[in-house]
């Protein structure tokens, strides 16, 4: 805002709460004695901050909580028209203010548009282990309630029913649903007050939330969102001292990177990942040693890509010997793994080869990931020059795909109708072709 210019978001505010301006001045100065600071402001003070003057730093934080505690929501800094504090400075790295900020945009129709049109950066700061873990501490509490390992579980469930519906329909239903819950809900329980343990639970909680926002965002193509989400999700991993979401999280990133043909900062990603988890387990250590070598593949360094695997495949076979104890990372993951550093390595066949091995055993309850996998399989199937062995993997994609709210899904069927277009005349090509075409999709 300019100097001098009018705060049309404190107004904004101001008018939301029904608070008169004198009003504004009482509750500001009752926050200041609460917290050992008392204050005189009066209607003048609040006159001119709605003029455009900018109230000192130390003050700013109570009014956004007189408006906080008007509206029964969390009120951030830019909102309110204020500069947010630097971290450097004022040694707050208010992770959860720009949580929110993050969250509220999503949720809003008319900030989607500008939200989408961020670019993935390849030059994007990841804060290394060291940097993030520890903050919890710099985490202002608030004292509007208190949580308890309750109300961790109610973040834990809805991320997990949040995931089911992602895995079965794709992120662009469950998207929006994560991010409201993180606005409205999650935001209230990191803001509240805590014993050290629950407060690290619900930090880790939240992270895992963010990652998996991130991750829905990828699927609908908005890479400078997700990246975002993906970078808080590092920062609460950090503040909650959780190595698994902070290594989960970057290499997801690593992953995004790679999709999209970055792929020095995939392997930067995926190396850094590896190395923030020296305690890792046989299930996270396959996990992560089958994206270094989809990374180190794509880079083009054949050796390590093949060492990278063999270590995965190592302890896939360690992990599979014990009990499941890491998400969705099994032998179908791992074959598709596979299948990408064989690809990237010129072996076609041995690629198409893995990921039908990935397909006959990916769990039903994984259809968006078995559309895309199924669609990728069916175009190396036509590198191959096996038109109707792809026909029928595609036959198959087209089963699940109607079911499924998903921009990657979307953009597999239109390559799929741009690859058959030539080949019209094969009786199984058309059929499949003018399949896709009766379907009330949006392609």
């Amino acid at each position: 805002m300019a100097k001098g210019q009018r705060n049309v978001g404190l107004s904004r505010l101001l008018a939301e709460t029904g608070m008169s301006q004198s009003q504004l001045a009482i509750s500001v100065n009752r926050l200041g004695t609460e917290r050992g600071t008392p204050l005189k402001y009066d209607v003048s003070s609040v006159n001119h901050w709605l003029s455009g003057t900018i109230p000192r730093e130390v003050v700013r934080p109570l009014i956004l909580e007189a408006l906080a505690r008007k509206l029964d929501r969390q009120v951030t800094h830019s909102e309110a028209g204020f500069p947010v504090p630097d971290p450097g400075t004022s040694g707050q790295p208010h992770i959860v203010e720009g949580l929110i900020e993050l969250g509220r945009q999503d949720m809003d129709p008319s900030r989607r548009s500008i939200l989408g049109a961020g670019l993935f950066s390849v030059a994007v700061s990841i804060p290394n282990w060291p940097d993030v873990v520890g903050r919890l501490e710099a985490i202002q509490t608030g004292t509007v309630r208190r949580i308890g390992f309750a109300e961790v579980g109610v973040v834990e469930s809805m991320t997990e029913k949040v995931s089911e519906l992602d895995d079965m329909f794709g992120g662009r239903h469950a998207r929006p649903m994560a991010s409201a819950f993180l606005v409205n809900t999650v935001a209230a329980y990191l803001h509240a007050d805590a014993p050290d343990g629950v407060r690290k639970a619900m930090m880790a909680a939240a992270s895992d939330l963010a990652y998996l926002t991130g991750y829905m965002a990828v699927d609908e193509g908005l890479h400078g969102l997700a990246q975002r989400y993906y970078l808080k999700a590092l920062e609460l991993a950090g503040a909650a001292d959780d190595h698994l979401t902070y290594c989960t999280t970057l290499r997801g990133m690593s992953l995004q990177a790679v999709d999209l043909g970055h792929n020095a900062q995939a392997l930067r990603m995926a190396n850094a990942a590896a190395a923030a988890s020296p305690a890792a387990g046989p299930r996270m250590r396959a996990f992560l040693a089958g994206q270094q070598a989809h990374s180190y593949a794509a880079t083009g360094d054949r050796h390590t890509a093949l060492r990278c695997i063999r270590e995965a495949e190592v302890a896939m076979d360690k992990a599979e010997s014990r009990a499941s104890a890491f998400g969705s990372y099994d032998p179908s993951s791992l074959a598709y793994h596979v299948s990408q550093v064989q690809y990237a390595l010129g072996d076609l066949r041995g690629s198409v080869t893995n990921l039908m091995e990935s397909s006959a055993t990916r769990h039903d309850v994984y259809r968006r990931t078995r559309v895309r996998y199924d669609a990728l399989l069916a175009e190396r199937q036509m590198e191959l020059g096996h038109l109707e062995a792809a026909c029928a993997t595609w036959d198959r994609v087209l089963n699940d795909y109607p079911l499924v709210q998903s921009a990657r899904a979307d953009d597999k069927v239109r390559n799929m109708r741009s690859l058959l277009r030539p080949h019209l005349r094969n009786r199984a090509a058309k059929a499949v072709y003018e399949r896709s075409q009766s379907m009330a999709v949006a392609v």
